[in-house]
């Protein structure tokens, strides 16, 4: 058998394979999203806040005690990532002009 078609072959599983498999994902992930709508009476807000809950990415709050410490936690955040990234800004405004020239 010739090189040629045992490449063309193998290029052909390859190529099924990953239509098929990428198709039982479709399936897989259809169904999840169906059957986690289904849970919440097909309120797609609703399905979105218990994601963002369960993964950690929104908290429920108690008191105002703790509202007040994470929105201070995410102010902190933002003055670093402001006070890491002004001086690289600063130093490309300032830049001479001979540098920035297109060539």
């Amino acid at each position: 058998m010739p090189r040629e078609e045992t490449t063309a072959k193998s290029m052909t599983v390859i190529k099924f394979g990953s239509i098929f498999l990428g198709s039982l994902m479709l399936i897989w992930s259809s169904a999840t999203i169906l059957s986690g709508l289904a849970q919440v009476n097909w309120q797609t807000s609703e399905l979105l806040r218990q994601y963002l809950i369960a993964v950690g990415l929104m908290q429920e709050f108690h008191t105002l005690s703790d509202f007040y410490t994470h929105i201070k936690g995410v102010e902190y955040i933002i003055a670093v990532m402001f006070l890491g990234a002004f001086p690289v800004f600063y130093a490309y405004l300032n830049k001479p002009t001979q540098e920035q020239a297109v060539k």
